[in-house]
């Protein structure tokens, strides 16, 4: 073989192990770049579902400016809140969407508008069949002074309950207080009115002795944001820029109303007598839900 050939056929082998080598190297690049506009989240489940699809309808509207897209994805693992607030402090964990109290203003990063518009606020009972016609004989004093609540430790409506008179048993847990509830260890589970419809449907078919309550409720002034790192500010103006364009153009109102529904229809079926209380958790400078969306306060 010529020598002039053999050189060129070398060449050629050179030229295609250079496009290989940059081939290699674009490929290792991607999982890093992939993994910069990953978003994990807590918590999830199917309570939670509606507060994750609003955070991507907020982040798919930034995209329209700037072509910037993220993958939101959960974290699986069941944690405590105070749990989670140190994995967001750490970096594990990239937004949290959680009510505000005096510890996450000081560790974390509220993105400052609310996104269930107080509705989890409202709170209803979940108690046993057999003490329905008790709770539809009392009124509102009586229900405050008589009445046990279960509760997690670590929700912020526990120091609420408390701090506006009623008493509260302890846990830490969630499933296990529909447990502790059917076992008599309380009277009355407190839920979001948001919550109670994928309750009903998901858990009470293996607690039937439980029931939802349909005379007494009670309603604080309850935000919920969207939380980030202290130091990632990026992201929080992101949220907060997607959140008020979806706001501008009807988009999260009509998702709000898609996902709540059930729980604004189980309203006005249902003739709650509700009991305003105080939320003594909520630190200054967070404005009161504006519950127009769902609820004309009377």
């Amino acid at each position: 073989m010529p020598s002039s050939r053999i050189f060129k056929l070398l060449s050629g082998k050179r030229q295609c192990f250079g496009v290989l080598r940059v081939l290699i190297c674009l490929l290792a690049s991607l999982p890093a770049q992939a993994a910069d506009n990953v978003i994990r989240y807590y918590p999830s489940g199917s309570i939670y579902t509606y507060r994750w699809a609003l955070l991507k309808l907020a982040l798919d509207h930034v995209e329209k400016v700037d072509h910037r897209r993220y993958e939101l994805v959960p974290l699986d693992d069941k944690v405590t809140q105070w749990r989670a607030e140190q994995l967001l402090s750490t970096g594990k964990v990239d937004v949290l969407a959680f009510a505000p109290n005096a510890q996450r203003e000081r560790l974390l990063q509220p993105v400052r508008m609310d996104i269930l518009k107080g509705i989890l606020g409202y709170r209803v009972f979940f108690v046993r069949k057999e003490d329905v016609a008790i709770f539809r004989g009392m009124n509102p004093q009586q229900f405050r002074a008589g009445v046990r609540l279960g509760l997690n430790s670590q929700w912020a409506d526990y120091p609420i309950m408390k701090n506006n008179g009623y008493e509260v048993l302890a846990s830490i847990g969630y499933e296990s207080l529909f447990e502790m509830l059917v076992a008599g260890r309380f009277d009355a589970f407190p839920r979001g009115l948001n919550e109670v419809g994928s309750e009903m449907r998901e858990l009470l078919p293996r607690y039937p002795a439980l029931t939802l309550e349909k005379t007494k409720a009670i309603y604080f002034p309850f935000p919920v944001y969207f939380w980030v790192g202290k130091e990632n500010t990026p992201l929080a103006k992101r949220i907060l820029q997607g959140l008020k364009m979806a706001e501008r153009d009807g988009s999260f109102k009509a998702l709000f109303l898609r996902h709540h529904a059930e729980a604004i229809r189980l309203l006005g079926e249902n003739g709650w007598q509700t009991t305003q209380i105080a939320n003594t958790e909520l630190p200054a400078g967070n404005a009161k839900p504006d519950t127009s969306w769902w609820w004309t306060r009377r």
